[in-house]
């Protein structure tokens, strides 16, 4: 039990993962339950164990969205999407290697993207995302072209009022 871990994440969460009696909510209403192995209880639970090397090397803590689905479900205001994120903060910090294949490669495009455009651009996103993952362009094609032939994606991303302003949070937060 690494009490020191779970320390830490408590207090860059703001969370008291102590207040967690085990409902599940959060996993019941989780969209990316499905997909994940465990699911934001098991994480909660791992923290509050102190098994660092269990909940840093889960696969869970890249599949959440941040949706605060769960955080609206749990009964004690818990927000476990403010856990993962300490979680994800904490694993870069001590070089876990994410177990979600690409998962780490797309967090930092998205971020890179809104810091360049001032928001995020679906289409640049997708290129060059599947450019630096190496995966096949024409993987998810169905999908997509329907998107952009109604218009949903632009293929030009315009840039709003405000991106030095965005680009300066960047800088403040580094």
């Amino acid at each position: 039990m690494d009490l020191a871990f779970r320390d830490e994440i408590r207090e860059l969460s703001g969370q008291d993962l102590g207040a967690c009696y085990h409902c599940h909510k959060c996993t019941a209403g989780c969209p990316m339950a499905g997909s994940m192995q465990y699911g934001p209880a098991w994480i909660i639970r791992q923290v509050a164990l102190g098994e660092a090397a269990e909940a840093l090397g889960s696969r869970d803590i890249w599949l959440c969205s941040g949706c605060y689905t769960c955080a609206t479900r749990c009964p004690n205001d818990i927000d476990v999407s403010a856990v993962i994120d300490a979680l994800r903060q904490v694993a870069l910090r001590r070089r876990v290697s994410a177990a979600e294949r690409d998962a780490l490669l797309f967090h930092r495009l998205f971020l890179g993207v809104v810091e360049q455009l001032g928001k995020s651009h679906e289409a640049l996103m997708l290129g060059l995302f599947k450019l630096l993952s190496h995966t096949p362009i024409y993987q998810d094609m169905g999908a997509g072209a329907g998107l952009f032939l109604r218009g949903k994606v632009p293929l030009l991303p315009e840039r709003p009022a405000g991106v030095s302003e965005v680009k300066q949070i960047f800088r403040r937060s580094l």
